[in-house]
């Protein structure tokens, strides 16, 4: 009798430990909030650049295609521009993401994206406005919200962690603007939880140094994780590995043309993966 009230004594105090230790690990990585008004990252880093990613599932032994991913890097004036062209496989047209942002401290102006199902707009001024208009059942929101200058647009956080400045045990807490017509909209965090030195292998004959980075975000169910791997010396993504809801997809630089099985149909899946 009394070693099960110590046992169970015992089982509520590690169940205790953990949750304080998850919370001071929490708070710890709070102080390295990055924000348009406290960014570290490189501006120099940033330069024209285009380049295709493959976008598979891994499912057991096999890899079925998702779709390409074109990504557009365009550095004019004071302002950064990334488009992002999406070919879905079973889906004829195209998906297209536009973000714009300030290059001194990636401040958000613009965000776009066009699909065959909807369109959406935000402008990030004094407030975020703009529109999501759904082209199934025809119906147009318009969107107003009250804005912090405390937030990057969601859709430029992959390319914000290039550009930091990266180190083994790098971490922080970047905050963003996220908007979803059914559901959460607002601010989010994105935790990068630990970066450590690796290596991806290109070729047989091209091996090069890495950052690891793992990232955990709160978009969606925020159960979903990201590694990226990018290149210490060019900060080139060589691949990202998105865990979520069981599934595990990954985004790979294209060198060479690579046939892959396709699912049966994205067009009736896509929601599930994007």
């Amino acid at each position: 009798f009394v070693t099960k009230i110590l046992n169970s004594d015992l089982h509520i105090f590690y169940k205790i430990l953990t949750e304080y230790n998850n919370l001071l690990y929490i708070l710890n990585l709070q102080k390295l909030e990055i924000t348009p008004n406290c960014n570290p990252f490189d501006s120099d880093l940033l330069k024209d650049e285009n380049y295709r990613m493959l976008w598979y599932l891994e499912k057991d032994t096999a890899k079925l295609e998702i779709g390409k991913i074109s990504t557009n890097i365009k550095v004019h004036n004071h302002n950064v521009c990334v488009t992002k062209s999406i070919a879905l496989v079973g889906v004829p047209s195209k998906w297209v993401d536009t973000t714009i942002a300030k290059i001194k401290n990636l401040k958000p102006i613009y965000f776009s994206s066009f699909n065959e199902e909807r369109d959406m707009v935000l402008k990030f001024e004094e407030s975020i406005t703009g529109y999501y208009f759904d082209k199934i059942s025809n119906e147009k929101d318009n969107i107003k919200i009250v804005k912090s200058n405390l937030y990057f647009d969601s859709n430029i956080y992959p390319q914000l962690i290039r550009w930091l400045p990266l180190k083994n045990e790098y971490q922080g807490v970047i905050k963003i603007f996220d908007y979803k017509p059914y559901g959460f909209s607002g601010a989010l965090n994105v935790y990068i939880m630990s970066t450590i030195k690796g290596e991806y292998i290109v070729s047989e004959d091209i091996i090069r140094e890495v950052w690891i980075v793992t990232v955990a975000d709160e978009i969606g169910d925020g159960k979903t994780i990201n590694t990226h791997y990018i290149d210490i010396e060019t900060r080139k993504l060589w691949k990202l590995e998105i865990i979520t809801a069981g599934r595990k997809m990954v985004m790979e630089v294209i060198m060479n043309e690579i046939k892959l099985p396709q699912i049966e149909s994205f067009s009736k899946t896509k929601a599930s993966y994007y």
